[in-house]
């Protein structure tokens, strides 16, 4: 006659992961939207239009570029040769000069940058202005 009394036959406890599967394809089919919606704009660039606009209490001066490359500074042409003592004249008047820039929509971007290169060298804070959108 056999006792078993020690050996006893256990049951082995299961976890069922079916479930843990499913929670992992949710969760990674949320994380797969969201990351795609936290960046809509990657590609679509709709400048220079804002919905808001920045206010200075200072009057800022402003420089017009047309589409042909006639440079402006408050509506007197100048040529581009002359636009960095023009605005150093500007600057010995005022010391702390805002100048507001109104660029065509059409210029290219090298444009622009020619322009801040000049007030980057005169330490001119220059703001671009944009249309305002509704």
């Amino acid at each position: 006659m056999k006792i078993r009394g020690r050996g006893r036959h256990r049951e082995g406890a299961e976890l069922s992961v079916e479930s843990l599967n499913d929670i992992m394809f949710f969760l990674l089919l949320f994380f797969l939207i969201v990351s795609t919606l936290a960046n809509p704009n990657v590609i679509k660039l709709m400048l220079p239009s804002s919905k808001q606009s920045e206010t200075t209490s200072k009057k800022p001066i402003s420089i017009s570029v047309t589409k042909d490359l006639k440079y402006y500074i408050e509506k007197q042409e100048v040529p581009y040769a002359q636009l960095e003592p023009t605005l150093k004249k500007y600057l010995t008047k005022v010391p702390d000069l805002t100048v507001v820039l109104r660029l065509d929509q059409g210029l290219l971007v090298q444009d622009l940058v020619d322009v801040l290169q000049i007030g980057v060298n005169l330490h001119v804070k220059m703001v671009l202005a944009t249309e305002r959108t509704k």
